[in-house]
């Protein structure tokens, strides 16, 4: 990322805001928001499969459902630059016995969230990279968020939240499974 580039840009911004840009308050601000979005879009120049912060592991006596519930995200919106952010619930059935450490999932959450990007998206890069982690029997996700972009500007509602899922394999097929992560992830935003 290009934070020489970031700085001279933010400086105009300012300047055509109306702004002055050697003003006390503002005269370090073009580089933290340079030094902020280095940090918000990390993943920008990643791939998702160029994820690997992470360890699976064989256990025995597998479980039927693998589930982390209201996992928190932020993000930006792709269209206007805005954040969104909210929480992802993810459940897999492991395949074989094969496992992935809990607290990867979360990191996964991040990796796919850190870049401007869309909600349906973030939704389905989940559930692409755990198939291509794990290859679990099954994949549920859910994803409740809110968006700058309808709150601050546009339609100026607050507190409204967009929902995505994505259901692969036994979750697709299997509606008592589905209906159990449904309910299990039920009413977890308010």
């Amino acid at each position: 990322m290009d934070q020489e580039k970031i700085k001279h840009a933010v400086s105009e911004l300012l300047e055509a805001f109306g702004e002055d840009p050697q003003r006390e308050g503002l005269k370090e601000t073009p580089q933290r928001v340079a030094k902020m979005y280095a940090e918000i879009f990390a993943s920008l120049n990643h791939q998702p499969e160029d994820f690997s912060n992470y360890k699976t592991f064989h256990v025995d006596d597998q479980p039927e459902m693998v589930l982390i519930q209201q996992i928190p995200f932020y993000s930006m919106c792709e269209h206007h630059l805005l954040p969104f952010f909210g929480n992802v619930s993810v459940a897999y059935v492991p395949r074989d016995g094969k496992v992935i450490g809990l607290s990867k999932i979360p990191r996964l959450v991040d990796f796919v969230a850190k870049k401007p990007g869309m909600q349906e998206r973030l939704t389905t890069e989940l559930a692409n990279e755990l198939q291509r982690i794990l290859n679990p029997k099954g994949i549920a996700i859910k994803v409740a968020a809110r968006h700058m972009c309808m709150e601050m500007r546009g339609i100026n509602k607050a507190g409204q939240f967009t929902y995505t899922s994505k259901f692969t394999g036994e979750f697709k097929d299997d509606l008592a499974l589905r209906k159990e992560f449904l309910m299990q992830t039920k009413d977890l935003v308010k």
